[in-house]
């Protein structure tokens, strides 16, 4: 079953159930979903809602950074428990073992030797990791690969 559909046929069963922070977590992402859908103009592939939902994570994990240099724990709690119900969705991220053995491949096969060529290097490499890593992590690594920088 397609994710999208997933998340939508999950929504009645947390309504039956009178589980109310999870109809409303699920009930933001299906508005998210339907957000990129209409931004692209058509159905969301799996792909695309998966990329949807690294965009929610990513958010969540930037009022969280917020909400605890705020002191209000209150709004961590409640941005946390979107974040877990959000990450259970996606995909397993990488082991740190796995994304260098795909840095350096993806280092070889763009011929990469300085920092310039960062470019190279992540176009290529963010479409193989395929959501099973933040970008920025990626980033990191591959600058390390290419000395720094």
């Amino acid at each position: 079953m397609p994710l999208v559909q997933q998340i939508q046929a999950e929504l009645p069963v947390a309504m039956r159930t009178g589980d109310t922070r999870r109809r409303d977590i699920l009930r933001l992402l299906i508005a998210a979903f339907n957000n990129a859908r209409i931004a692209l103009g058509h159905e969301l592939s799996d792909d695309e809602a998966i990329a949807t939902l690294q965009r929610e994570a990513k958010q969540r994990r930037e009022s969280i950074e917020q909400f605890t240099a705020g002191n209000r724990q209150d709004l961590v709690d409640h941005e946390q428990d979107e974040l877990d119900l959000i990450l259970s969705y996606l995909p397993a991220d990488l082991s740190d073992d796995e994304l260098r053995a795909l840095v350096q491949q993806a280092v070889a096969e763009a011929g990469a030797t300085s920092a310039r060529d960062l470019g190279k290097v992540m176009g290529p490499l963010m479409k193989r990791v395929g959501g099973r890593a933040d970008g920025t992590r990626v980033n990191a690594l591959v600058r390390e690969a290419l000395g720094g920088a």
